[in-house]
């Protein structure tokens, strides 16, 4: 069996009706009703789907879920393994093994941070601070980290 298009007046496409217990449509129906397209083809308007950022899809196993200290500074940790060369640090200059990073969001300004795995120390990536308008990206900014600096195979 395959799908019709239901058509209005002039071959518009008709609002989804939800039927009644007779069968016959009845009101506009409300909320998500389509799959992602409508009945003549275009594209259906985005939905809110929050929280359903890549991050979880990108990150290493291993990776915390997001955290938000007081003083609204957010942060995503993930173990990484950086390949050969490992990660440049500010304070102590290259780190190699197993890490922990560590993207961090406050005040406009993201910095990313490595630790050794299960170490108290944190240092701050060579080059890893920059102006971030939207904390909302933070998901984004620490799936891009995580994608280059993780290279367990080298």
């Amino acid at each position: 069996m395959g799908e019709q298009a239901v058509s209005g007046a002039g071959g518009t496409p008709a609002p989804e009706q939800t039927p009644t217990a007779a069968g016959k449509d009845a009101t506009p129906a409300t909320g998500a009703t389509s799959a992602g397209m409508t009945a003549d083809g275009t594209p259906a308007a985005p939905a809110d789907v929050s929280g359903a950022g890549m991050a979880a899809d990108t990150a290493p196993a291993g990776a915390a879920p997001a955290a938000a200290p007081a003083g609204g500074t957010q942060q995503r940790t993930a173990d990484i393994t950086p390949g050969p060369g490992g990660v440049m640090t500010d304070e102590v200059g290259v780190v190699t093994g197993e890490l922990t990073l560590r993207t961090e969001y406050a005040d406009g300004q993201v910095t990313l941070h490595v630790q050794y795995k299960d170490a108290d120390e944190w240092y701050v990536v060579t080059g890893g601070k920059a102006a971030l308008a939207d904390a909302g990206d933070l998901d984004a900014v620490h799936g891009i980290a995580v994608a280059l600096l993780h290279r367990p195979e080298g």
